[in-house]
């Protein structure tokens, strides 16, 4: 049976955030805040979005993933009519605006002008997510609660001088029904790097309108619809420099 968990059992500890996760940890607990009931955590979730992040640019793996146990079925989406998405960025997230290969920090977007890393950072997410919602007309009123955990775009650095490079982007999500705020499916945790664009390629994409912010707002309604049954499923596995 599906638990019903209020809406405020959603926000993560920020301890969780970036702590690796250990190859036989059978199971993690959310602990609900009021009188909501603990969620337990199926291993594998956090393995794709809690993985410790190296400290250094690196030749590493990377993905796009989620556990399987945390994907929605292609009918119980299509039952579903979205009426919000509300995205949760921890003030305790890092920011850096340093000019490295990969600095250290939870968020690194230059994507855009100066301004607040966070607001910018959650609107892609907010947008992402809502694209990839879009054309359910169900009789069920829905709405998202997402919390970003990492958000690691490329610097103008990367883009100037790296041979490859990557967008590397995590995020826990969960539906809610809209009426009575009970939750429908378990909190997801979704990994959705990406490929980023370096170098001559950079410059190509975004004359033609694929800036980075375009590209990852793209991809992450990709991932959303993959998610929801609703399109191709977009996991898979890449290796490339990041971190």
């Amino acid at each position: 049976m599906q638990k019903q968990l209020s809406e405020n059992a959603f926000k993560l500890p920020i301890s969780w955030m970036n702590a690796a996760v250990r190859p036989g940890s059978r199971k993690m607990q959310v602990k609900a805040s009021g009188s909501a009931r603990d969620m337990t955590m199926n291993r594998r979730a956090f393995l794709f979005g809690l993985a410790a992040i190296p400290l250094a640019a690196c030749d590493g793996a990377f993905r796009v993933g989620y556990d399987d146990d945390t994907a929605v079925a292609r009918e119980t989406a299509l039952d579903w009519r979205l009426t919000g998405v509300r995205v949760d960025v921890p003030e305790e997230l890092t920011v850096s605006e340093t000019n490295s290969l990969a600095p250290n920090a939870d968020i690194v977007w230059r994507g855009e002008a100066p301004g607040d890393r966070r607001a910018q950072v959650g609107a892609i997410l907010q947008e992402g997510i809502a694209r990839g919602f879009s054309g359910l007309r169900g009789r069920r009123r829905v709405y998202v609660r997402a919390q970003l955990i990492h958000f690691h775009a490329v610097t103008p650095q990367a883009v100037a001088i790296a041979p490859s490079a990557v967008h590397n982007i995590r995020y826990a999500l969960q539906i809610f029904d809209t009426q009575t705020r009970t939750s429908l499916t378990e909190v997801a945790y979704i990994s959705a790097d990406l490929d980023a664009f370096v170098g001559s390629a950079a410059v190509t994409a975004a004359l033609a309108g694929q800036t980075q912010r375009v590209r990852i707002v793209d991809h992450i309604a990709r991932v959303q619809r993959g998610w929801l049954g609703l399109g191709p499923d977009q996991r898979r596995e890449f290796t490339t420099l990041g971190r």
